[in-house]
């Protein structure tokens, strides 16, 4: 009995949980200075930023704010070649810009943009016009579109000095939105499979994927506002797997869930690493290292990148603390690099990732207004390929 006692505890003792788990760091290193800007071009909030196959880098930023300060448009699509050097802006006083959230490059290198403020999805050819539309921007003309929801109006009456009655649960997905095809409600993310078929995060308020296929037919929709399987609290970005599993990052539930082409849900990944709150200190907000579900617990995929070739692994980042995670497609988390703070290797608030390598990633930051590139250590600091 007293054997069996003490298998039992040495199994226990090397038997972790996988959060209790160390977890290595990522060898990687930051470029100082990436990027020859423009004296009169400047980044905003980085929104997006991905890689063609000449290694061309396009960042997605709120940058070229005009308008009134409340409300303003917010949205610039710029492009620089492989080694950093300012090649063009695409897209100039373009019709769908209004709030960048998003911007990818699919296998014939055209730039898909998610413009989350005017509720559109918009794909250029490569030679930077545009080739197709997905949803509509609400008129000039009309009021009650978003984000005049009641839960914005409510507020601006009542200080105006307007006697209002404030419904119940005011926020905007209250009523629940209805799902419309060939619309949006605040998206979020593109990617696409194999056949050339599009999937489309939707995002803030519509909780759903849409998809449509290869030649720009909306053909589906699947998910709502909820925390079971295939239910999403704010799906925030979407990649896709040489298998055609499609990776949804659903930030609010603090998972990635995965489903096959048509919606069925296939299972989910967590990550759950525990934060050293002596590294590094929050540039915006305020520290939840103990947070278990919310945009704001540590491993809420906020920002979502499949590596290509055969073999990939996700680059996963959070909005607190901060930090990049290589996370293989069985959810086993590879490494973590990064804090929070302001300098390089250090990150406020990742919103984007682009990965054309293992060894070489692109990290776009709301909070420092900044692109970092990360390359492993020893690989040297060659210009961006895509395999």
């Amino acid at each position: 009995m007293k054997r069996l006692t003490l298998a039992l505890c040495l199994l226990a003792a090397t038997s972790q949980p996988l959060a209790a788990q160390s977890v290595p760091e990522l060898p990687f290193e930051s470029v100082p200075d990436p990027f020859v800007m423009p004296n009169d071009v400047h980044f905003g909030e980085i929104g997006g930023v991905a890689v063609n196959s000449k290694g061309h880098i396009f960042v997605f930023s709120r940058g070229n704010s005009t308008g009134p300060s409340y409300m303003a448009t917010a949205a610039q699509l710029l492009e620089f070649d492989q080694n950093g050097k300012f090649v063009r802006e695409i897209g100039k006083n373009l019709y769908a810009w209004s709030y960048a959230h998003a911007v990818r490059v699919d296998k014939d290198d055209n730039i898909w943009v998610v413009d989350k403020g005017s509720d559109m999805i918009v794909r250029f050819n490569p030679q930077g016009r545009v080739a197709w539309v997905f949803g509509r921007k609400g008129e000039a003309s009309h009021f009650m579109v978003p984000p005049d929801y009641a839960s914005t109006l409510t507020g601006l009456l009542s200080r105006a000095g307007v006697a209002v009655t404030t419904p119940q649960n005011n926020n905007p997905r209250n009523p629940l939105p209805v799902h419309r095809d060939n619309q949006f409600n605040q998206p979020t993310d593109v990617a696409w499979d194999s056949k050339g078929n599009s999937y489309f995060t939707d995002g803030y308020i519509n909780s759903r994927v849409g998809k449509a296929n290869a030649r720009g037919e909306w053909v589906a929709s699947w998910g709502s506002l909820g925390k079971g399987p295939g239910q999403f609290d704010t799906p925030h970005g979407i990649a896709v797997s040489p298998k055609d599993e499609i990776f949804v990052a659903d930030r609010g539930n603090r998972r990635i869930q995965v489903f096959d082409p048509d919606g069925k849900y296939l299972r989910e990944l967590v990550i759950d690493v525990p934060v050293d709150v002596k590294r590094g200190k929050v540039t915006y907000g305020t520290p939840t290292p103990d947070l278990k579900t919310g945009s704001q617990a540590p491993g809420a995929p906020d920002a979502l990148c499949m590596t290509p070739g055969p073999n990939p692994v996700l680059f996963v980042g959070d909005l607190y603390p901060s930090r990049i995670y290589k996370v293989a497609l069985d959810g086993k988390v590879l490494g973590v690099y990064g804090g929070p703070g302001r300098n390089l290797g250090e990150f406020g608030w990742i919103h984007a990732i682009a990965c054309p390598s293992e060894n070489e990633i692109y990290v776009g930051e709301l909070i420092n207004w900044r692109v970092q590139k990360l390359v492993t250590k020893g690989a040297g600091r060659r210009p961006s390929s895509r395999q």
